[in-house]
């Protein structure tokens, strides 16, 4: 271990903050808030799916954004002034009542996550680099498993919040959730001022070819359709089976730590394997743990599918971009990072939708659930396709 690591670490654990924001805050969360906004604004399920299309769509907007932002701000600005704005955007749902305004506030929180995910992935890449590679699978890991630090937080502010009784009550969650992602902010802010770095250069943008990971790419294209009608309406349909409040934060908090301790379950695999192995591999757990509460309503079903789930699906993301990094030189990485996030936006777009949609049918929501773990599957089987670029 070099002597540099606690230091490192302690910086990866400021960063991890950032993913907190961007996905657990505000993107996660949302699981839990669906179903008492849907009960209380009429929605059908396309709709409450439709709004997490709109975010994605936010999302492969500020994908395609954020490499010429870079390329002119500088790395760290572009995550802190996206997370800032992710948590005035949070805290903006609890304002308003229309669908108009929350489709577009969800629109503008998912361009605003997309920058602090993007920038947030290449500050680990080049804290990696500065660490040695012996940590490399940790760093990285930790970095996305502080996705898991927002959920565990959602869970916990969520429910009760929701449970209050007077109207409207999901608004003061999504105000609260708000505050927590401006904390979130500032200690990312305190702990990353090491990685301060003028804008990547121009050459920063060149050096990656899709064809070389044409595999990993349509992968990761159904990664994102898949996981994310999971993510969408997985607490709905524990509420359907009857599960209470009190174990649906279990649930959700289960889901949380699962995303926590990949950091330290998938380190290994991430730093030993160059090829789409570990892509493969996470994926196809993804669509067990998918299929789980389709098969059985009991609640251990749900907490062994919600621990699984989250034990592994920030790893694929993981996964991603220690592919670029095995595979490319240093100045490709933020043109590698931001095509990944790309397709992973365009199949997060179609997911919740047609989940939504298959829910809305005869089968309800397993039916869109197990729709969701074969495409899971699907893109297992193109991962394991995918070939480490030969070195050099």
């Amino acid at each position: 271990m070099s002597s540099s690591t606690p230091s490192t670490l302690r910086t990866a654990a400021a960063l991890a903050l950032a993913a907190a924001v961007s996905l657990g805050l505000a993107r996660f969360s949302y699981a839990l808030l669906l179903p008492a906004m849907r009960t209380d604004l009429g929605w059908s399920y396309l709709t409450a799916g439709a709004m997490n299309t709109v975010n994605a769509a936010g999302y492969l907007l500020g994908a395609l954004a954020t490499p010429l932002a870079l390329a002119r701000v500088g790395v760290r600005r572009v995550l802190l002034a996206g997370s800032v704005s992710a948590a005035l955007m949070l805290a903006a749902h609890g304002l308003v009542g229309s669908d108009a305004a929350l489709y577009a506030l969800r629109l503008a929180t998912g361009i605003a996550s997309a920058a602090v995910f993007i920038s947030g992935g290449l500050m680990a890449a080049r804290l990696v680099g500065s660490d040695g590679a012996a940590r490399a699978g940790l760093i990285l890991g930790l970095y996305y498993g502080g996705t898991g630090i927002g959920i565990v937080a959602s869970a916990l502010l969520v429910p009760p919040l929701v449970a209050l009784a007077q109207p409207h009550a999901w608004q003061w969650a999504w105000i609260a959730l708000g505050a927590a992602a401006l904390l979130a902010t500032a200690i990312t802010a305190r702990g990353t001022r090491s990685l301060d770095a003028a804008p990547a250069p121009a050459s920063a943008r060149t050096g990656f070819r899709p064809r070389d990971f044409v595999f990993g790419l349509a992968s990761y294209t159904l990664f994102g359709l898949g996981y994310i009608g999971y993510m969408t309406f997985s607490v709905t349909l524990l509420r359907e089976q009857q599960l209470g409040s009190g174990l649906i934060t279990v649930f959700y908090a289960l889901l949380g730590v699962g995303v926590i301790a990949s950091s330290w379950l998938w380190a290994g695999l991430l730093q030993r394997w160059r090829g789409g192995q570990p892509m493969a591999l996470l994926n196809a757990l993804l669509a067990v743990a998918t299929l789980l509460p389709v098969v059985s309503a009991h609640p251990l079903a749900g907490f062994a599918s919600g621990a699984l789930f989250g034990g592994v699906f920030l790893s694929v993301v993981a996964s991603t971009t220690a592919l670029v990094r095995h595979n490319l030189p240093a100045a490709a990485w933020p043109a590698g990072i931001a095509a990944f996030t790309t397709v992973f936006a365009a199949g997060q777009i179609v997911g919740p939708s047609l989940v939504g949609w298959l829910a809305d049918g005869p089968g309800g929501l397993r039916a869109g659930l197990a729709a969701s773990a074969g495409v899971l599957a699907l893109a297992a089987s193109l991962a394991a396709r995918q070939r480490p670029l030969p070195a050099g």
